[in-house]
């Protein structure tokens, strides 16, 4: 008994398909990425490391980030060893960077850290760990017109904080320390303001236990900023919301004592940043 016929004219269908399949196979298109491939290779063979180093380099200073990423990247898996890829490690941080990709810089930041401990420049990743928290989140509008960062979330403001404070103990002497003590006096300060807009947000929700508790701790942990007088502020008031006049009298006896129109009275002055200096000369608060 033979095959029924339908079923045989499927076979030699199929079996022409397939054949037809391996025919194609030996057309130009089929084998164009094969040659791309083997070209892309060849062109990196006979590379040496300060070939890649070099090459590395110019695409970074170009901007092109991301073929400056793949080439340290290669000079590193090939030749793992030596200066030019203990450079590598740390460029290609900057370069992810300034690609707007923070969690690939900061994991590359923390690679050169545990590899290169010892590194003589090795405070210039703290710095850059620094730098890659304190510019999350900023936006084109936020780079170009004065706007009030103390109201963005501080989860990075945070981190950058404790990134230069990190470089300013470990490394008093390193070249970047005035730039992360200046960036680490405009954090504290945006960090103290950001306490303030809770507990101000806590007062109009007539929340006022927890704008009295908020605003306390920011007389606590930041100290000579320029959040200390609206801290008293809030608290006064919301003692006096919650029906305690002795407390609201302490609180205004204390900014009597040591503020005049919000700033300190005394000979000591808060720690200013220089975008509150442009900021008050421009007058935008007034």
């Amino acid at each position: 008994m033979g095959f029924p016929r339908s079923i045989v004219l499927i076979a030699a269908l199929l079996g022409g398909a397939v054949s037809g399949l391996t025919a194609c196979s030996s057309f130009p298109f089929w084998s164009a990425g094969k040659e791309e491939d083997t070209d892309i290779k060849d062109e990196h063979a006979d590379w040496g490391p300060a070939q890649f180093y070099a090459e590395a380099k110019h695409a970074m200073m170009d901007g092109s980030y991301d073929k400056a990423i793949k080439l340290y990247e290669k000079l590193e898996a090939r030749y793992p060893f030596g200066d030019y890829a203990t450079q590598a490690q740390i460029d290609v941080a900057f370069c992810y960077y300034k690609n707007n990709e923070p969690e690939s810089a900061i994991a590359a930041v923390d690679r050169f850290i545990k590899l290169n401990p010892t590194e003589p420049h090795v405070d210039y990743a703290y710095y850059l760990r620094g730098l890659i928290n304190y510019n999350r989140g900023i936006g084109f509008i936020d780079r170009w017109l004065p706007t009030d960062s103390s109201q963005r979330d501080p989860g990075s403001a945070r981190d950058a904080y404790n990134d230069f404070e990190t470089l300013l103990n470990k490394f008093p002497n390193s070249v970047y320390r005035e730039d992360a003590r200046q960036r680490a006096i405009a954090l504290r300060n945006n960090l103290a303001m950001y306490d303030i807009h809770v507990a101000d947000y806590y007062m109009r929700r007539r929340a006022y236990v927890a704008a009295i508790r908020r605003s306390a701790e920011v007389v606590q942990k930041y100290q000579r900023t320029q959040a200390i007088p609206h801290a008293l502020r809030i608290m006064e008031d919301a003692y006096r919301q919650l029906d305690m006049p002795q407390m609201a009298d302490d609180i205004a006896r204390v900014y009597a004592l040591n503020y005049a129109e919000g700033r300190l009275s005394k000979d000591e002055d808060y720690e200013r940043t220089v975008m509150e200096e442009v900021w008050d000369f421009i007058g935008f608060d007034k």
